[in-house]
């Protein structure tokens, strides 16, 4: 049977069609409905209608969406796409397909895909991480996605950064209501704030790695911190979880000198003589998402 994943995102809704070895037989993209709930469960349904249309034979349904099931009401908590919060998003669009549909966190979705055939397989602890316009995490071990008592397994971005001593005061405040969130440094605009506020000039972080490339003094010192916080912060992560391979995805995850920056900085941070996790760069770009969906039934 086909594997369908849907990656519903704030601005796109992409859907993929996976036969049993894997390769995408059909893949689509269209704006997402902003902020109207109604309107994006019936995009689902009729991508996913359209899709086998197209095909001629039914498939198993995966998505991949902003935040998370609530265990205590199965509605949608902690969501970036604010109209989903509150909602019974996956009764609904069991209800407009009428089959079982499964769901998972995006950034679940990103290292799901990354464990079964990507940058991390072949590993049996793997941790993605989404450095994007927000933060996120996901953790699979032994190729299953690791959910957690709380649904919260892997929300990495709102854990505190561990601070150095340099950084300004008060510390930036988050949407999730805490200060000083992971997100609110390494992500995209996490980037550019610190620039702004280190540098007193509005650029965004394609320019700001842009012009660092250049030889630019105050992007370079931008980028630096943002290593170093990131080291940090994944050395937290290789302190609990002990992951084999860390694999980065998002907006940031395309700055090649992360991947020997970071690893050489975290060792300080890292309570072991030596440190063998890997920090690499996603195999599938950004079809991680759309694809771990797929993957949440399984291969074919």
């Amino acid at each position: 049977m086909d594997r369908i994943g849907i990656d519903l995102g704030g601005t796109k809704i992409e859907i993929a069609v996976l036969d049993g070895r894997g390769e995408p037989v059909l893949r689509r993209r269209e704006p997402t409905p902003a902020g109207d709930y109604a309107a994006t469960v019936e995009a689902v349904g009729r991508l996913v209608e359209e899709a086998e249309g197209a095909l001629g034979r039914r498939g198993s349904v995966g998505v991949a969406m902003p935040g998370a099931l609530s265990l205590a009401t199965g509605l949608v908590k902690n969501a970036n796409s604010t109209c989903l919060i509150g909602r019974p998003f996956k009764a609904d669009l069991e209800a407009r397909l009428g089959r079982e549909v499964r769901l998972a966190n995006d950034a679940n979705c990103f290292a799901l895909s990354e464990a079964v055939d990507g940058a991390g397989r072949g590993a049996r602890v793997v941790f993605g991480v989404i450095l994007g316009t927000g933060v996120g995490g996901g953790i699979v071990v032994g190729g299953e996605v690791l959910t957690g008592a709380n649904a919260i397994a892997g929300e990495w971005g709102h854990v505190p950064l561990p601070l150095s001593g340099t950084e300004a005061m008060p510390l930036p405040g988050c949407y999730c209501g805490g200060e000083g969130c992971i997100e609110t440094f390494l992500s995209g605009p996490g980037l550019a704030a610190d620039h702004a506020r280190e540098a007193g000039e509005v650029l965004d972080a394609v320019e700001i790695a842009a012009r660092a490339a250049r030889g630019d003094p105050a992007c370079e010192a931008t980028l630096a911190r943002h290593e170093a916080r990131l080291a940090r912060a994944l050395a937290v992560v290789v302190n609990i979880l002990d992951p084999d391979v860390i694999v980065l995805g998002g907006g940031l995850s395309n700055l090649p000198r992360l991947y020997e920056r970071v690893p050489a900085l975290w060792g300080a941070h890292v309570f072991s003589d030596e440190v063998r996790t890997r920090l690499v760069p996603p195999a599938h770009g950004d079809s991680g998402g759309v694809r771990g969906a797929a993957w949440l039934w399984g291969r074919a």
